[in-house]
């Protein structure tokens, strides 16, 4: 288990107390999310939770990446909708079948490329492919959440042009109670950074925000109430088994082979940036291994498919966590959350969730090394700024094989020369 490799630092001080309280922040920030995804996914809202529970903790019991949380993301709960979609109606039993067969037959290719040592054909992707899909990601977090920090609902899923302009047509919905809770968790965030090690700053501004959106609320009843976490199921996720009959087998062949690509493309490319940010090294197949061993067990607990998540990973960072306890502790403290005090994430708006996001898509950008590669190595430039640009535009697995196109191009040309 490569967790072990972490535990003598675990007697290094403040260690542990870093990772329970980023773990306690993580499982915080993923209550919202949850619901999010499992929506996008088509799965019911309970779902999401249950995917951000055993598969992020077999992935960091696992893992090679010491930072990278696993559970629901965006890119891969949208692609559950596109690949199931067709096969079943969204929510039904069925569906919900079919997406636990889904991560278990994606698990089982992913343990299998793994244990085939397939990770060392990732090691072709640049440097600057990675700085540049992670400014990316950072920017799709960020838009993503201008409607919750505004007040203002949009369908999810949106393009990032299609955000403006919806957010542009419905001004006149703008909330500005939630508009000044989110600032406040901003500020709150910013200001109390010095004393990240004694309580993340991510968690404080969760606490502020919340707080101040209660007091805003109480000053001026009149305003419309702000947009909260709903009541939560208290429920640990109940046992399932995959559907493997032939009728279904015969269904999942083409889903199982794109969702595994996508998965393992941004599981690798958020473990690589995480490691950038870091300093750290990991193991690509170490890594296969992991997403499929999470996938794999997931599926018997209720989970739809799971890879990296940049939003769970950026709290991480953020938070100060320093070894895979912190991916461990966070999976644990959503199941305490829900049996204890699951009632209490009403008091959660998503104005302030959205404020927390904001940090988290800054702290990912990495300014100092753009402007090295941009300034030191122009041959970078072009990869760079061409994954930065797909990575907004198109999906994330066609963002990375377009760094990686761009990224040969550039290099052959300059072998080649004048």
């Amino acid at each position: 288990m490569p967790i072990l490799r972490w535990a003598p630092q675990w007697r290094e001080p403040g260690t542990v107390r870093a990772d329970l309280l980023a773990g306690l922040t993580n499982a915080i920030v993923v209550l919202p999310q949850g619901f999010a995804f499992a929506t996008i996914a088509g799965m019911p809202v309970q779902y999401g939770l249950y995917a951000a529970m055993v598969p992020c903790l077999v992935a960091a019991l696992f893992g090679s990446s010491r930072l990278m949380v696993t559970g629901p993301a965006n890119a891969i709960s949208l692609t559950t909708l596109a690949l199931l979609a067709p096969l079943a109606e969204p929510g039904s039993a069925r569906y919900v079948e079919l997406a636990i067969t889904l991560a278990f037959l994606v698990g089982i290719v992913q343990l299998a490329l793994g244990l085939a040592r397939a990770g060392r054909f990732v090691d072709i992707v640049p440097h600057s492919v990675i700085v540049g899909f992670t400014a990316g990601a950072a920017v799709l977090i960020a838009v993503a959440q201008l409607g919750p920090f505004l007040g203002i609902e949009l369908p999810r899923g949106l393009s990032v042009v299609a955000t403006f302009q919806g957010l542009l047509q419905r001004l006149a919905d703008l909330q500005p109670l939630a508009l000044v809770s989110g600032l406040i968790t901003v500020l709150t965030i910013i200001v109390w950074k010095p004393w990240n090690r004694r309580l993340p700053a991510v968690l404080m501004g969760v606490i502020v925000g919340s707080a101040a959106a209660a007091l805003l609320q109480h000053l001026w009843p009149q305003a419309a109430p702000l947009r909260v976490v709903p009541p939560l199921p208290a429920v640990v996720p109940p046992l399932s088994w995959p559907d493997l009959s032939w009728g279904t087998l015969a269904l999942l062949p083409g889903p199982v082979a794109v969702m595994t690509l996508l998965a393992l493309t941004e599981a690798l490319a958020i473990a690589r940036a995480v490691a950038l940010k870091s300093h750290d090294v990991f193991d690509d197949s170490q890594e296969f291994r992991a997403q499929g061993l999470a996938n794999i067990t997931g599926s018997f607990f209720s989970a739809f498919p799971t890879s990296g998540s940049f939003n769970r990973s950026g709290v991480n960072l953020v938070s100060g966590a320093r070894t895979p306890l912190a991916a461990a502790s966070a999976a644990l403290f959503l199941v305490a959350l829900l049996l204890i005090v699951g009632p209490l994430a009403t008091l959660l708006p998503y104005c302030v969730v959205a404020g927390l996001l904001f940090m988290v898509a800054w702290g990912l950008i990495d300014r100092p090394e753009i402007a090295r590669l941009w300034q030191q190595e122009p041959a970078e430039r072009i990869p760079l700024v061409a994954t930065f640009i797909a990575t907004l535009t198109l999906s994330l697995e066609w963002a990375i094989l377009i760094g990686l196109l761009s990224a040969w191009i550039t290099r052959r040309l300059e072998r080649q020369g004048p």
